[in-house]
């Protein structure tokens, strides 16, 4: 018998929604992802302009908050 990981319920409504987990989890790992990424970019970014992720602040920013958003919500992590 598989058991589930949850343990409480979803949220009902939009006001128990902004207060869940559900919302701030993901939002937490954007905004630090996205600060991470910024941080790369401004200490050890590209200064030729050749690099992809590192050329400009934006791109950087942008993919630490994807990869901040995808260490959160995993979706092979285990109970």
């Amino acid at each position: 018998m598989k058991e589930s990981c949850e343990t409480s319920n979803k949220p009902k409504t939009f006001k128990e929604f902004i207060r869940s987990s559900y919302f701030w989890k993901p939002v937490s790992g954007i905004i630090i992802g996205g600060l991470l990424g910024y941080l790369y970019y401004f200490f050890e970014g590209c200064s030729s302009g050749s690099c992809g992720i590192t050329a400009n602040p934006i791109s950087s920013i942008l993919f630490g908050s994807a990869i901040g958003y995808f260490f959160v919500n995993r979706p092979c992590k285990t109970c």
